[in-house]
């Protein structure tokens, strides 16, 4: 039995190693190929950075995933796993593609709910009602675009997907899920491995492909737990907190305006934090500290007591959405007299 633990635990380090190397021939590929963001109007980094770091992680999770998931006495079902698999693969082709040359909207999104769809479906197909596809669905598109929007500066996503990973992990072994437990870690390993190269100053970035596939598949494990009790959801909704109310607000906010929300910009949080004169790590340093001593916190307390979990969230949500809200102000107002709004 231990030695099977220690088999299967072993998928971590692999993910983290494979994923190191790839993203150092990364940024010489990219490099070669002249895949390089410039510096613009709407994006907070200076320098030319190269992109596409995120296949790293990308091809080390595809090769690592299905190993944690299916090496263990409660191991998921093949049909899930598989789509799993083709659903990540998919969002990460489109977002390669889209890396190496502009993807129309439509194509791109498409292919995004065709992933989302494939997964929902298996998932679905254990016994679950067909009435949650559209809500499935909903929510998968959703994870991919946000943890797109919100790889804007150095660091921010790899850490974010670290600590989501991590606290996936906690839950699912908490659980006794021990399969969903090291495939979390398995991301959350993986997503360390890019951070050494991302983390401030960024000598790659992300990309779209890895920054929606990932998306894709915080969602899928996330999904996964709560096809097992749906109470998790909401400990799993608070784990994301930081990334879902900052792209979700910012969208919402930009439609009220009646700006063109679907066009690239530079209004959400983390950006106004950098761009009223901090820095990209002191930025990365407050989103990590709202994970861990509120994000966490709450999430163990709903974990902990999931008879009460939805109001536990709902209340967590709104005075989170409060502070979201007087934070905004503060940094529009510090950097309205020095730099001018932006508008899409």
């Amino acid at each position: 039995m231990t030695t099977g633990i220690v088999s299967v635990a072993a998928w971590p380090f692999v993910a983290l190693i494979i994923t190191f190397f790839l993203v150092r021939g990364a940024i010489a590929y990219a490099h070669w190929r002249g895949m390089l963001d410039q510096p613009g109007q709407r994006r907070s980094h200076r320098i030319p950075t190269p992109r596409g770091g995120g296949i790293g992680l990308v091809l080390a999770l595809l090769v690592c995933m299905p190993g944690a998931l299916l090496s263990t006495q409660k191991a998921w079902t093949a049909p899930i796993v598989v789509s799993l698999e083709i659903g990540f693969a998919l969002v990460a082709l489109v977002g390669w593609w889209d890396d190496h040359r502009p993807l129309p909207v439509l194509p791109r999104f498409g292919a995004q709910l065709l992933a989302v769809l494939l997964f929902s479906s298996a998932l679905l197909a254990t016994g679950l009602s067909w009435w949650w596809l559209p809500l499935l669905l909903g929510a998968g598109a959703w994870s991919i675009n946000l943890h797109n929007f919100m790889d804007g500066i150095d660091g921010l996503l790899a850490q974010q997907i670290i600590f989501v990973g991590a606290g996936l992990a906690w839950m699912s072994w908490s659980i006794g899920q021990l399969a969903l437990a090291i495939g979390a870690t398995a991301m959350a390993a993986s997503a360390l491995g890019f951070w050494l190269f991302n983390r401030p100053t960024a000598r790659i970035f992300m990309g779209d492909v890895g920054s929606g596939s990932t998306g894709f598949l915080i969602f899928g494990l996330g999904a996964m737990l709560w096809g097992l009790d749906h109470a998790l959801l909401w400990p799993v909704l608070i784990l994301s907190s930081a990334f879902v109310l900052d792209a979700t607000l910012t969208l919402v906010m930009r439609m009220l305006r009646g700006k063109r929300w679907y066009k690239p910009h530079r209004e959400h949080l983390y950006q106004w934090m950098t761009r009223r004169g901090g820095t990209h790590g002191g930025t990365d340093v407050r989103y990590m500290a709202w994970n861990l001593l509120v994000a966490g916190p709450f999430a163990w307390l709903a974990f902990s007591h999931l008879n009460i979990a939805l109001p536990i969230t709902m209340a967590f949500y709104l005075s989170a959405s409060a502070m979201w809200l007087l934070l905004k102000r503060r940094c529009m107002r510090r950097n309205l007299s020095k730099d001018r709004h932006v508008a899409a």
